[in-house]
């Protein structure tokens, strides 16, 4: 599996229409959650948010919502911004474009956000063109890599902790697949940058 920690340079300047990171002065990150709500593991993650007193942005997959309502109303209860990941979690880069606008736009008749992020950050420039009239295109520059099998609980802290900067916009995974790694990387993260005096925002 082959992913980068730190978002290439080059990337993020062949495709600059997209949010990256969000640059400020205040030592502020944005930690996002992609593929929720699921039953175990967003409760676990509203929990932790909460007891640290972060905000966070969640980019839910439409069946999702529609299998877990309560959930998701819990999420934006809770002060936590929300954004499409998709109805069904499609590859945007193996998904004709019709389709790919049809499944987003089901996923916005119930998460109703103007924040869109790609599932696998795979999207085609035809895709992307039509998305950008409606929705702010949300990436990252940080990977915790919370789904790589080979990866440990430290392994996730280390990935973010050494790459963030002001600015940086972190993912996650509210992914029953990921729980306990997720779930018990979290707080270690949110300490670790509080000692470091950054703050969390949301992104809107």
């Amino acid at each position: 599996m082959f992913y980068a920690v730190k978002t290439p340079k080059l990337l993020t300047y062949l495709f600059s229409s997209l949010i990256w990171k969000i640059p400020n002065d205040n030592k502020t990150v944005y930690l996002t959650f992609d593929d929720g709500p699921t039953e175990n593991v967003t409760r676990k993650i509203l929990e932790v948010l909460k007891n640290e007193k972060v905000k966070a942005s969640f980019f839910c997959v439409g069946k999702n919502v529609e299998k877990y309502p309560d959930l998701f109303a819990c999420i934006k209860a809770e002060g936590h911004a929300v954004g499409n990941h998709t109805n069904t979690h499609l590859n945007g880069w193996k998904t004709n474009k019709k389709q790919y606008l049809e499944d987003v736009e089901e996923a916005d008749k119930l998460i109703k956000s103007n924040l869109f992020r790609p599932p696998y950050g795979k999207l085609n420039w035809r895709s992307k063109r039509d998305l950008q009239r409606k929705y702010k295109i949300v990436m990252w520059d940080v990977a915790g890599g919370d789904f790589d099998q080979y990866l440990s609980i430290k392994d996730v802290v280390k990935n973010i902790i050494n790459n963030v900067n002001p600015g940086s916009i972190v993912v996650l995974h509210d992914n029953q697949k990921f729980m306990a790694k997720t779930v018990e990387a979290l707080p270690i993260i949110i300490k670790e940058l509080k000692a470091k005096k950054y703050r969390f925002g949301l992104i809107n």
